[in-house]
This record gives C-alpha cells, structure tokens and sequence, in this order.
C-alpha cells in the first residue's frame, strides 16, 4: 500500500483538510488506488525530515492552510521530496512555499520572503495578488507536453482557488533558469502551476483541486498524484524483495 505523507496544520475550519478522507475513499473506490495517510503538523515536519521518515513516504501532498505553524518545516518537506524523488504535490499554501523552498535551496536567493509569513519582507517572493482569489474561478491553460497538461488530461480546465498570494513576476526569470517549469497560466498569463522535469512527479498549483465538485470524483492531479504514489511504493517494494531473494536464506533467518 501506498503511504503519503499530508503536511498541513489540520483544520475542520479549512475545506480542502475536510475534503481529504472523501478524496481518499473515493480514489480507492472509483479508482483502486489505496493510500495510507498520514497527516504532519508542520511543527513536526523539519524533525520528521530531519530523521529520514519523510523520504520513506511514497508521496508527500503540501497542503493548503497557510500561514502555516512552522514554515521551516514546510519547505523541509518539500524539500525531501524534490531532492529524494518522492512523488510531490502542493497546492495553494503548497505551490506558494514550493515556489519559496526552490528559490532558497537551488537558485541561491537566500533572502528571499513570504510576504504573508513576513510582512515587512523587503524582498518577497511570494506577495499578496493585486485581486484576490479567494472564492475565484478561473481558465488554466497547461503547457503542451508538461506534467501539467499529463496530469489534468487536457491543455485547458476551470479550476477553483481560495488564496490571495503569489509568486512576484520579477523572481520568475530565476526560477525557470534553474530548472523549474512554469507549466500552467491563467488567461491573463499568470503563473499558477509549477513542475519539475527528470523527477518522477514533482508539480504544485496555486489552484486547489481538493475543491472540485462535492468530492466523490476526485479531481485529475489528485488521482495522478495518488498513480505516482503506488508507483513509487511498487519500486520500493520490488526493490526489498530483490534484496531479499539475494540474501542467502541462512542470512535472513539470523536477521
């Protein structure tokens, strides 16, 4: 079974934390595609990464709910996966620090802020929109051939928001050339998903496909997320038993 790692600071006030355990149901029952969940505070993640307990999930969801307790142990999270190859999703909150913790840890821009975590940041990255999304729909356009466009199984969708920050145009040219894709716009052409290629499923969205209908149809990232994720504990478990039947038999009965 597939074990994904929710980091977030529960909230029966927050819909899309509400919304998981109908999600999960129904990606089991529609889908055949069972996850063992566990949810970490982001108080607990930086130890949790820290210890290695992260990197032994088959997919890490980032989710949203910020500001959150802890914003080090978020972009710790985040960090695992991108650097371990752990099936990634971040939505709202998620995209937000995902954009942060890339910025930070690959492209060197150390001082760069979270104006909602800092207000008086001087040189944030993640700023407040100039018209909030909070309750908002909107056109997606996802790149052709990105993750994005995979994942959401069409070049256009509607997608739900319920946040009021975004990436600063002027730290974009940074990201993209380290390496991060900026695969999904709205129709005015701003950033609102984010991919990492050579990983094996790395993509964040400012968008929050939690909120799609009433739940019982999860939305297409969210069942591509949860593929990725038995995927991945399909390898890990393959490659125990690999091990396993390399291993004389006397060996592993002395283990």
């Amino acid at each position: 079974m597939a074990r994904i790692a929710l980091v977030g600071d529960r909230s029966p006030h927050v819909k899309s934390h509400t919304r998981i355990p109908l999600l999960l149901d129904a990606l089991a029952a529609r889908d055949g595609l069972v996850l063992d969940a566990y949810w970490i505070p982001t108080a607990d993640a930086a130890a949790e990464a820290a210890s290695g307990t992260l990197a032994r999930f088959d997919a890490v969801w980032v989710l949203p709910g910020s500001p959150y307790a802890s914003e080090a142990g978020a972009l710790a999270a985040i960090r695992v996966a991108r650097e371990e190859g752990i099936p990634f999703l971040g939505t709202c909150g998620g995209f937000q620090h995902t954009l942060l913790e890339y910025a930070r840890s690959v492209c060197g821009l150390a001082g760069v802020a979270h104006a909602e975590n800092d207000p008086g940041a001087a040189d944030p990255l993640i700023a407040p929109l100039a018209c909030s999304l909070v309750g908002h729909e909107g056109v997606v356009r996802a790149e052709p051939g990105s993750l994005a466009e995979a994942a959401l199984g069409a070049e256009r969708s509607t997608e739900r928001y319920h946040c009021a920050y975004g990436p600063a145009p002027r730290h974009l040219p940074a990201l993209t050339a380290h390496g991060l894709r900026l695969s999904g716009h709205d129709e005015d052409g701003q950033v609102r998903v984010a991919e990492l290629p050579g990983h094996p499923f790395f993509l964040a969205t400012l968008f929050q496909p939690e909120l799609q209908g009433d739940g019982s149809r999860p939305h297409p990232i969210i069942r591509a997320l949860a593929a990725a994720a038995t995927r991945h504990a399909a390898r890990r478990d393959g490659g125990v038993t690999a091990r396993l039947a390399a291993t004389p038999a006397a060996s592993r009965s002395a283990g």
